[in-house]
């Protein structure tokens, strides 16, 4: 090989079979298919404004049927209040110099979020406490997103955990991410948008979601830390 032509998935599947090395095959695939596209800095994403890459994402939540949403720093989206997604969009168009379309990007995040009410699609969120307590837009913004997370946590197809702040914990908080069913990891940094498709890393990060969900607590206990929440605002 001379590195001027990728290999095919032909190739591949060849190679590995050469070498023994069948159990990696499906993993290698999986790299050549995404190298190239797995990595998307926020400028390139969202050049043409917030609308567009708020649509873009709209057929993978629509082909999902399983979603597992864990947060460090904001609400996930899809359980976004209107004004709260305002907030945080506003605040991305301005510290990014974006054109200012936000009214319509917070509009077409809420038309997907249509999805949570759809079909047999079962929703899994987690978020820090730390999100519940440092938010974004103010105090009677808060107050309104917190009150829906109560609401959200009461529909038969959504289990919302919260992982208490905690001064011994042995699995610290890790970079927001959403897993779609079994095919997709998608992570957002703060210099981009990073979408991971090979099983093993698909697997490390459902295993990273299992670990957080088993210190997380849900039910009465979570309301408790949402109302404890709530009354810090005043």
């Amino acid at each position: 090989m001379n590195a001027k032509t990728p290999p095919s998935a032909d190739d591949i599947r060849a190679w590995c079979q050469a070498c023994g090395a069948e159990d990696q095959t499906e993993d290698l695939i999986a790299t050549l298919r995404t190298a190239e596209g797995m990595w998307v800095n926020w400028r390139r994403m969202e050049r043409a404004g917030l609308r567009q890459a708020q649509e873009a994402r709209l057929p993978l939540y629509q082909r999902t049927r399983r979603f597992r949403s864990y947060s460090s720093w904001l609400v996930p989206g899809m359980i976004q209040t209107q004004p709260y997604t305002t907030a945080a969009l506003q605040a991305i168009q301005r510290r990014r110099g974006l054109v200012d379309d936000v009214a319509d990007a917070v509009a077409a995040r809420m038309e997907r979020q249509r999805v949570l009410y759809e079909g047999d699609r079962r929703f899994a969120f987690l978020v820090e406490e730390s999100v519940l307590r440092a938010g974004i837009g103010g105090a009677e913004v808060m107050s309104g997103q917190l009150g829906h997370l109560i609401s959200i946590a009461s529909l038969p197809n959504v289990s919302l955990g919260v992982v208490p702040m905690r001064p011994d914990r042995e699995r610290w908080p890790a970079e927001g991410f959403w897993i779609y069913d079994t095919a997709q990891v998608n992570v957002e940094l703060i210099s981009g948008y990073l979408t991971i498709t090979q099983p093993s890393e698909v697997t490390m990060y459902a295993e990273t979601f299992a670990e957080l969900a088993a210190l997380a607590v849900y039910g009465a206990a979570a309301r408790a830390l949402i109302t404890s929440a709530l009354d810090a605002l005043g």
